[in-house]
């Protein structure tokens, strides 16, 4: 029952891609209400159920997509060659962790509600089993054994030692504030990265931490205000999860450009304090690099969690967290919380934008602070995906900073695409499907609320945030097109494509 639930999950989600991302080799599609058609060069067509295309459904049991219920026999009869066979072993390995992870996760207690037992924001963030929630590859762990998987990932549960390596003289490129020459390296590292440096000496200290959702951030147990990104050559969902010269370089420094404009904005940044690259030939290398980040602090009576994990199953109930929010906060009713929630999130963002930083604000960067169910306070982590408007940046008064990587971008669209596709395609339409499926909630609540919460900001804002505002209410909405993009050359380049937008015409 496990390994064909989650085949269907991930069938579902591929079954997704293929209804709305640029696939190669698709050339149209056709729906009769019930059932979508998906054409491919060739003449060859693809038939399975629409509802389950859709973004954020709920795969049934035994899911059928052109007579397969297996998502790695579909892609593999595709005829896209070593990429897709590739993919289809992705696949695979995505099912079996999928399934693996939701075998292990206890039964619901029946206790109260798990938000009132001072869950820690690890507690919370290991509450999302499922991983993305439109990726296929929500679960893929390719590199790793299933001993390992056990060993480090989130959904787990695990304590993880972290072991701290002594860097040689020259040998340490650090930003930010002062940065010892010492190493903290994921286990995963120490068995298959550290052999081939043996000038690196462990120095014996080991630290335990927790796993967040992306795996190689931790919690160190022993120093709650500090999170320790680290280097694990992985791949989950599309890339393998080291930590690049441009992040070492970057980090520190965009935080403290933004950090001051996103407070201002109504919105708290996770700062990258320091980060360290070990020198291999004379370079940074993405393979020895670690980043120190600011953890969120809460207060009494609150619980921080990001976004994605309103959506995941409660230790307590089974049914998804905001739920117990939703009843602690809003006496039961969902509309006021959803309110609550879109007026504190929406708002800073949008500001931001017009002040030239576009933040990828998808559920797992993006945290929220509840304080007795309500929505009190916003964190954003993790500056790998922001875009920078020099432009705009300076306009609003902030210095220039040299860039490495691709944070910069001169073009609005671009900056518009990365915060429309992540809070809204991605963000919002999660939570509007989680209240439906709750409490059978109109979809269509969400989106007036956001309609009227961002017309009320722009009335704050000058006329020159006019085309922003107007992109915000065109006929598409951008969302990451994640399968294409592992079907690409480069599986790091964003590709989009659009959804209808709710918002047009409003």
């Amino acid at each position: 029952m496990t390994i064909s639930a989650a085949r269907a999950a991930v069938l579902g989600r591929v079954w997704g891609a293929l209804a709305r991302e640029p696939i190669p080799g698709v050339v149209a599609r056709d729906g009769d209400g019930a059932t979508l058609t998906v054409r491919l060069a060739g003449g060859r067509t693809l038939s399975g159920p629409s509802a389950a295309a859709e973004p954020f459904a709920t795969a049934p049991q035994g899911l059928r997509v052109d007579g397969h219920d297996d998502p790695t026999a579909l892609v593999a009869g595709l005829g896209w060659g070593p990429v897709g066979d590739q993919l289809a072993a992705d696949l695979a390995d995505s099912v079996t962790n999928l399934a693996a992870a939701r075998a292990a996760q206890p039964e619901p207690d029946g206790g109260p509600p798990y938000l009132t037992r001072s869950p820690s924001l690890a507690d919370l963030e290991q509450c999302v089993v499922d991983g993305h929630p439109l990726h296929p590859l929500c679960r893929t762990r390719t590199g790793m054994s299933a001993g390992e998987v056990r060993a480090y990932a989130p959904e787990y549960r695990p304590v993880v030692a972290l072991r701290e390596y002594a860097v040689p003289d020259g040998r340490w490129l650090a930003t930010g504030r002062p940065l010892a020459p010492r190493l903290l390296v994921h286990p995963w590292q120490h068995e298959h990265v550290l052999p081939r440096y043996p000038w690196l000496v462990p120095t014996g200290r080991v630290v335990p931490a927790r796993p967040l959702m992306s795996l190689r951030t931790l919690a160190p147990l022993d120093h709650p205000t500090r999170h320790v990104k680290t280097a694990v050559d992985v791949q989950m969902t599309s890339a393998q999860r080291t930590v690049s010269p441009a992040a070492v370089r970057n980090g520190p420094a965009v935080s403290a450009l933004i950090g001051d404009l996103a407070a201002a904005a109504g919105l708290d940044v996770l700062r990258e304090l320091a980060a360290g690259a070990v020198l291999v030939d004379g370079a940074p290398s993405r393979h020895l690099a670690m980043v120190c980040r600011q953890a969120p602090v809460t207060g009494p009576d609150e619980v921080v969690m990001p976004l994605a994990a309103l959506c995941a199953p409660s230790p307590a109930s089974g049914r998804a967290l905001l739920t117990e929010a939703v009843t602690i906060g809003y006496a039961g009713r969902p509309e006021p919380f959803a309110a609550d929630l879109i007026h504190l999130l929406l708002p800073p963002l949008l500001r931001l934008l017009h002040s030239g930083v576009a933040l990828e604000a998808h559920g797992q960067n993006t945290l929220v602070v509840l304080r007795t169910g309500q929505p009190v306070r916003l964190y954003y982590r993790d500056l790998g995906g922001v875009r920078l408007h020099p432009g705009r940046l300076a306009a609003a008064g902030l210095p220039a900073l040299t860039l490495h990587g691709d944070l910069e971008s001169g073009q609005p669209a671009e900056l518009r695409t990365k915060l429309f596709a992540a809070v809204l395609s991605t963000v919002v339409g999660q939570l509007a499907a989680t209240l439906h499926s709750e409490y059978g909630t109109d979809p269509d609540t969400c989106w007036k609320l956001i309609a009227t919460t961002a017309r009320d900001t722009y009335a704050t804002l000058p006329a020159t945030a006019r085309a922003d505002e107007r992109a915000l209410f065109g006929t598409e909405l951008p969302v990451k097109a994640m399968t294409a993009m592992r079907l690409a050359t480069d599986p790091l380049h964003d590709i989009w494509t659009a959804l209808p937008n709710p918002l047009a015409g409003r």
